[in-house]
């Protein structure tokens, strides 16, 4: 039996994130199905996160196990060809039997895109969050740095996952303009269920005056979902990047 890594990008507008639920499409699904007719037989995708109901993946990493002896180079083209457009498996090579795509997975990233203009454009529509008002990346910076380190961060998650612990370490936020659009790049060793969104509305709070970035290790602190800002809308955030060190395994999955 040989244990297959993926590397895929995909645009999650269509489904209802990456796993498996009755009676909704998903990616998870999806890429079963497809890599199902590639092999010969059933197969189950491990992905390395669950991502929510319209929320993009840049990179991911998935893998599966089968007992076709298809080359690993040759099962991206083979994979593609039953897929549909939103969904791309750009490499697939061998690893160990005991990788796992979530366990093995060390760091993840991801960004959220926010559309800061007085007017839409329909080209963002799904891809980022459109906010009309004037926001200070200053101040969102600020309160970005307040995120950095080892915090328990059950007041920027929503409840929906049982978890042993709430703990994460966050390496970096970095909040960044270019021209209007704004983009959040946040690094942690893991995050919680809505986690990413639920920090982005809080930085956005921060602009909007409504907290002080001097606040929000309080509101870490106190674990107040309430006291945070909002979750932000699911299409403007994208999986970005992937670090994996199992011991045996050891490389990174970035975006195109």
């Amino acid at each position: 039996m040989r244990n297959i890594a993926l590397f895929l990008t995909y645009l999650g507008t269509a489904y209802h994130g990456w796993q498996v639920q009755k009676n909704l499409p998903t990616v998870a699904e999806t890429m079963e199905k497809a890599a199902a007719m590639v092999v010969g037989h059933p197969v189950h995708m491990t992905g390395c996160g669950r991502t929510d109901a319209g929320v993009h993946a840049r990179c991911y990493v998935a893998n599966f196990h089968t007992t076709s002896t298809i080359p690993a180079e040759r099962l991206p083209y083979a994979l593609n060809t039953h897929l549909p457009e939103d969904i791309v498996v750009t490499k697939a090579f061998e690893v160990h039997e005991g990788f796992n795509a979530i366990a093995s997975c060390v760091r993840k990233e991801y960004t959220y895109q926010i559309y800061n203009s007085r007017l839409k454009d329909p080209f963002y529509v799904n891809r980022a969050w459109f906010y009309p008002r004037p926001l200070d990346v200053g101040v969102m910076q600020r309160a970005a740095d307040c995120f950095v380190g080892t915090h328990d961060f059950a007041a920027v998650r929503s409840v929906g996952t049982d978890v042993r612990s709430t703990v994460r370490t966050v390496y970096y936020y970095q909040v960044e303009r270019q021209g209007e659009l704004v983009t959040l790049k946040v690094c942690a060793n893991g995050f919680l269920y809505n986690m990413a969104r639920a920090m982005a509305g809080t930085l956005v709070y921060a602009a909007e005056g409504k907290i002080q970035p001097a606040q929000i290790g309080a509101i870490l602190d106190a674990g107040n979902r309430t006291a945070a800002g909002p979750t932000v809308p699911p299409g403007g955030l994208y999986m970005t990047h992937l670090w994996y060190d199992d011991g045996v395994e050891k490389f990174e999955c970035t975006s195109l």
